[in-house]
């Protein structure tokens, strides 16, 4: 794709914590893109610019704006020299981001507003769009097809975007996905992956998820224990095994970015640190092994 076809302009909003807490996601770089629109028609990006910067009476935000003009991040993303850091744009208490990506959409995943109505050329504010969503999938490995949800898929029960502008230019969200697929010339489908071996999935499960989820049920942590049973099962969906009490959250083979760098940064990083520590070589190989495994089932680079 063409990285240069727009340009990006950065323009933050101060940190504050009901709008930009300036804390890094939990997944360093994004692991998916949620689409929006701003339900606020022939509002331009810098009107959404002011707005989050005088915003005092509630939480909420998003880290790009993009209309007919411009593509104005008003939150760093990672797609400059900044870490990309949290905005508030879907509600904690949603859970469809849990199950299909393994956690919250405001820790991990980059919150992008199209611009719509009023004065706004739908078809520039589009393009832009598409190229910016293209731009972040190829920037950060992410998978368009399988990684970009719509605000409305995350939270049917309140939420109609980003469907209600895309409407207004005979678009539908499956036209964007797979627009965001042309302009990445990748055919938009979902690549085969080599499944994991289950040998390795089970290791994972039985010595680091099992017993998170039973040191989460002793402290009476009900969210903890679906993260680490999410996390048995997408394990196991990665290396073809069935899952234990619940649907497939990913084809098979398909493993979350995030559920590898958090199994990575929590338990096999620490452990392979030790046995350095410790001078045993083929400890670290073992454990820089099932990393490796974890990245593969993530369409991440191997290290």
């Amino acid at each position: 794709m063409n990285p240069n076809k727009y340009k990006i302009e950065r323009r933050y909003i101060d940190k504050r914590h009901n709008v930009r807490p300036g804390t890094r996601l939990t997944s360093g770089t994004p692991g998916f893109l949620v689409a929006h629109d701003t339900g606020n028609p022939g509002a331009p990006a810098d009107n959404h610019f002011t707005y989050f910067q005088n915003l005092k009476d509630r939480s909420a935000s998003a880290q790009v704006f993009i209309d007919d003009k411009k593509i104005l991040e008003i939150i760093p993303t990672g797609t400059g020299q900044d870490p990309a850091e949290k905005a508030w744009h879907v509600l904690y208490n949603v859970t469809t981001d849990n199950d299909r990506f393994g956690d919250d959409a405001n820790d991990i995943a980059l919150g992008v507003e199209l611009c719509f109505g009023g004065k706004i050329d739908f078809n520039e504010a589009y393009k832009r769009f598409v190229w910016y969503m293209a731009y972040c999938c190829d920037k950060f490995g992410i998978n368009p097809m399988t990684h970009i949800p719509s605000h409305k898929q995350l939270d049917p029960s309140r939420k109609s975007d980003i469907d209600q502008a895309l409407s207004t230019g005979g678009k539908t969200l499956k036209n964007l996905i797979y627009d965001i697929a042309a302009e990445m010339n990748v055919t938009p489908c979902v690549p085969a992956v080599t499944l994991m071996p289950a040998a390795a999935a089970k290791e994972l499960i039985d010595i680091y998820v099992s017993p998170a989820w039973y040191a989460a049920q002793k402290a009476g942590d009900a969210t903890g224990m679906v993260h680490f049973h999410n996390l048995a099962n997408n394990l196991r969906v990665a290396a073809g095994l069935p899952v234990v009490d619940g649907e497939p959250a990913l084809p098979q083979g398909k493993l979350f970015k995030s559920n590898a760098q958090e199994i990575i940064f929590r338990w096999l990083s620490p452990a392979w640190y030790k046995a350095r520590a410790a001078c045993k070589p083929e400890s670290m190989q073992h454990f820089n092994n099932l990393a490796n495994h974890l990245r593969r089932a993530a369409g991440m680079p191997t290290e």
